[in-house]
């Protein structure tokens, strides 16, 4: 307990303190931690919780990735793109809401058209949404997979001011186990080094609890955070779907998914103490596992949630785990309902704001 108490009050953290961290499994360890993450949470970019409407606009994806529920293999699921009108009215639900910000999300896709058809809804939003309290339209992350340089650039130069592209682990043995051989551990390297050269606030993250991954690697993750300078962090459990090659580790999961719960809370806690001004998302996966598990990851130190703004007609398609949440809730229900539960602990909700990673803009000062 005392070493405990000797880690929390360092100011620089070194890779045995972050597994040492991560390793804590008493009650009362693990509330030092999470106070202690509060607490930087707080003075470094304070209690709003800012909202990221979330639009799955396509499940469409030219990759194959061993856990994910719309991988290219996957027959049993009924593909999508929204039309364009159908992403305005979405975007308009989040302006009209005061949401601030929006996310536009979808399966990976590399062709001209579908870069094209991005851009030109990416310059509609912006222009649509500009007024008084948005001067600058609604704030807009991409999360759309890898691209080339100058696909990157296009969707920057169009509006887009943020991106999200998980690493999903650091380590690249690891990596190539949860992937096909087409997609590199390098190749997503050079991509988030991309996104941060044009000027995106870069986004990454990992998933937490895969088959053979241990509280080193994580821990090895936290550092890769800080190599890479992230802005956002967004990562959570990883999830069986059972129509993916790894649906023979359902076993696995059945059996640690409380502990997979509780290392994910400490992850966000961890990363927040590590990191302190970078924005976190408490994710939708953590509510799959735990009824209030978005509430707790707020708890533990996140200051970001994205309400589901996809057309309820298609949710029951852009599933990449089993037990995701909120896929029957109209969207006025979901949105109500996140609120209701940021509110219920307390936060205060970061209305008609960007919410932007305040990492980020200190970087600009230096």
């Amino acid at each position: 307990m005392v070493l405990l108490k000797e880690i929390l009050e360092k100011t620089e953290l070194t890779q045995a303190d972050l597994i040492s961290l991560l390793s804590c499994e008493l009650p009362d360890e693990i509330e030092q931690i999470r106070a202690k993450a509060y607490e930087i949470m707080k003075s470094e970019v304070g209690e709003k919780v800012y909202l990221r409407g979330l639009i799955e606009f396509s499940n469409i994806c030219v990759n194959d990735c061993y856990y994910c529920g719309i991988r290219r293999s996957n027959k049993s699921i009924q593909r999508y793109t929204l039309q364009y009108d159908e992403i305005l009215d979405c975007a308009m639900f989040a302006f009209r809401n005061g949401y601030g910000s929006i996310v536009l999300q979808s399966g990976e896709q590399r062709t001209k058209k579908f870069i094209d058809f991005l851009c030109r809804i990416i310059s509609e939003i912006k222009a649509k949404t500009i007024s008084d309290s948005l001067p600058n339209g609604l704030g807009i992350t991409l999360c759309i997979g890898e691209q080339t340089y100058a696909s990157y650039k296009r969707l920057f130069e169009a509006g887009a001011h943020r991106y999200l592209l998980r690493i999903e682990t650091s380590n690249p043995e690891l990596f190539r186990m949860i992937h096909p051989r087409d997609i590199s551990f390098e190749n997503r390297l050079e991509c988030l080094y991309s996104l941060k050269d044009i000027g995106f606030q870069v986004g990454t993250g990992v998933m937490i609890g895969l088959p053979g991954q241990s509280l080193e690697d994580l821990a090895n993750d936290i550092l890769f955070f800080k190599e890479i300078d992230a802005d956002m962090i967004g990562m959570g459990p990883y999830i069986v779907h059972k129509e993916t090659p790894f649906a023979n580790f359902e076993d696995y999961f059945q059996k640690n998914k409380r502990d997979i719960y509780k290392l994910s809370l400490k992850m966000i806690a961890v990363v927040r103490i590590f990191l302190r001004d970078v924005n976190i998302a408490s994710t939708t996966a953590l509510q799959a596992l735990y009824p209030f598990g978005r509430e707790e990851g707020l708890r533990f130190g996140a200051n970001v949630i994205m309400p589901l703004l996809t057309p309820v007609s298609v949710r029951k398609n852009y599933v990449l785990y089993e037990g995701k949440p909120c896929i029957d809730e109209f969207t006025n229900s979901c949105g109500e309902c996140i609120i209701a539960r940021i509110e219920s602990i307390g936060r205060t909700v970061g209305y008609n704001q960007f919410g932007d990673s305040k990492h980020y803009h200190k970087k600009d000062k230096i």
